[in-house]
């Protein structure tokens, strides 16, 4: 079993940065996949940037290319969504998902192909 615990929400200003972070206890974390989803309000969760390894891999929403970037540190089975030019569409619960195995890139955007969930993280962004 995994847990995961997402941290580093809040508010933020349009133009501004956060970083979101994303704490694994209960494995190791030796191959995967991590991503991070978000759901505004009244919107469907989607799907925002991920992480594939040992490959490394990434790949990002056309929405936050450029923007965002996501990344693993190995020794403390962390994942860390960096967000920079915020804008007041990335409003949104944002929620970290993980699956043990290294997903192909036609399932890594689809939410039903991970085996683990944070609680998720709010994101403000202020104009």
């Amino acid at each position: 079993q995994v847990q995961l615990v997402e941290s580093g929400g809040g508010l933020g200003q349009a133009g501004g940065s956060l970083t979101l972070s994303c704490a694994a206890s209960g494995r190791a974390w030796n191959t995967g996949t991590v991503a991070w989803f978000r759901q505004a309000p009244g919107k469907d969760r989607e799907f925002v940037a991920s992480i594939r390894w040992p490959s490394g891999g990434t790949n990002y929403a056309d929405s936050v290319k450029g923007r965002f970037t996501i990344r693993r540190d190995t020794a403390k089975t962390t994942a860390y969504l960096q967000m920079n030019s915020l804008n007041a569409e990335d409003t949104a619960v944002y929620y970290c998902a993980y699956d043990t195995s290294r997903l192909i890139l036609s399932r890594i955007r689809d939410e039903g192909a991970y085996d683990y969930w944070g609680q998720g993280t709010q994101v403000t962004v202020s104009s």
